[in-house]
């Protein structure tokens, strides 16, 4: 479980610099230069990330189970997903609709998503996981609000209907192969 704390720690400690320290964050982009500080950010995201995956992997396979889901459960998870897929999509594509309208897609998605898996899985190790996501999305949409970020404009109605047919794609490879390729183990219950 160490190296699965350390990556979530390092992880969604500096994507957390803007919540929680913005004068700090401020401070150090001045002086660094926006080059340097990205550089030195994606560093520290990338070997986080790494860490969460590699720390995943190790503790999984005996990480007590704290509850057994029922079944219906996992089937509530399942029917989420496509809309973690759906928002990560509108996120990645230029603004139709729905991008105002979600405000924050990828925080919706990461939301979604980690709801979706604590719903479906009940060891130790997911929750660390997923619940340490949804607490940080949450903090995070909390921050982007008081911060008053600016939303997307509205474009065009086929920005959407690109990023439906692009996150139900995602969602149906995902639950066909990638889930299992990727992860090893089939989101089906």
């Amino acid at each position: 479980m160490f190296v699965l704390i350390l990556g979530l720690l390092i992880f969604l400690g500096v994507h957390s610099i803007r919540i929680f320290a913005p004068a700090w964050r401020d401070r150090r982009l001045a002086d660094m230069g926006d080059g340097p500080w990205r550089g030195l950010y994606s560093l520290v995201s990338l070997t986080g990330f790494v860490l969460i995956i590699w720390g995943f992997a190790i503790a999984r396979p005996d990480a007590p189970v704290l509850y057994e889901p029922p079944v219906w459960m996992k089937h509530i998870a399942l029917a989420l997903m496509p809309f973690a897929f759906i928002s990560l999509m509108v996120f990645a594509l230029p603004a139709g609709r729905l991008k105002p309208a979600l405000k924050h897609p990828m925080l919706v998605s990461i939301k979604i998503w980690a709801l979706a898996h604590l719903l479906g899985n009940g060891d130790l190790a997911s929750l660390l996981l997923f619940g340490a996501f949804l607490a940080w999305a949450v903090a995070d949409r909390i921050s982007v609000k008081r911060r008053g970020n600016a939303v997307a404009a509205p474009g065009p109605i086929t920005w959407d209907i690109g990023a439906v047919v692009a996150g139900v794609a995602l969602y149906v490879l995902f639950v066909w192969r990638l889930h299992e390729w990727l992860f090893g183990a089939t989101p089906l219950p």
